[in-house]
């Protein structure tokens, strides 16, 4: 049996823009992007028709679900970062950099014992992310 774990990430009504934005900085590809309008349920809170009701983004092979939280369900995600692993400190701070633009950094992007890129970021979009250089050597033995 084969399982694949994938995000599934709930925006306050900006999903598409947050979207656009990550489409453009991971050069990852938006795939499915429903919005409420287009759902056969008519019971769509006034001004959401235009909401994402489910996307699907992909980055390689990975896979993040989003959508927009109706207002009544919108948090603050907690308790988790969505991690990217880099192949370089130049990607991992040009994509730190891009992603912190209008958030909120937790950790700064720099070298630490275990790599030469690491830092943690809250994006202008509430979503956690860190950023990590995967060491060429552990590249390796997993590729």
């Amino acid at each position: 049996m084969r399982l694949n774990l994938n995000p599934y990430l709930f925006f306050n009504g900006n999903c598409e823009e947050a979207l656009q934005t990550y489409e453009r900085v991971l050069g990852g590809k938006i795939e499915n992007l429903v919005k409420h309008k287009d759902s056969p349920d008519k019971n769509v809170p006034a001004g959401w028709g235009d909401k994402v009701l489910h996307g699907r983004f992909t980055i390689g092979d990975n896979v993040l679900m989003v959508s927009d939280a109706p207002p009544q369900h919108a948090q603050n995600p907690q308790g988790f970062f969505v991690n990217i692993n880099v192949p370089d400190s130049a990607t991992g701070e040009r994509i730190f950099n891009a992603l912190a633009q209008g958030g909120s950094v937790k950790q700064a992007y720099g070298k630490t014992f275990w790599t030469e890129g690491f830092g943690m970021l809250v994006d202008r979009f509430g979503i956690p992310w860190m950023i990590n250089v995967e060491h060429a050597a552990r590249l390796e033995k997993t590729a």
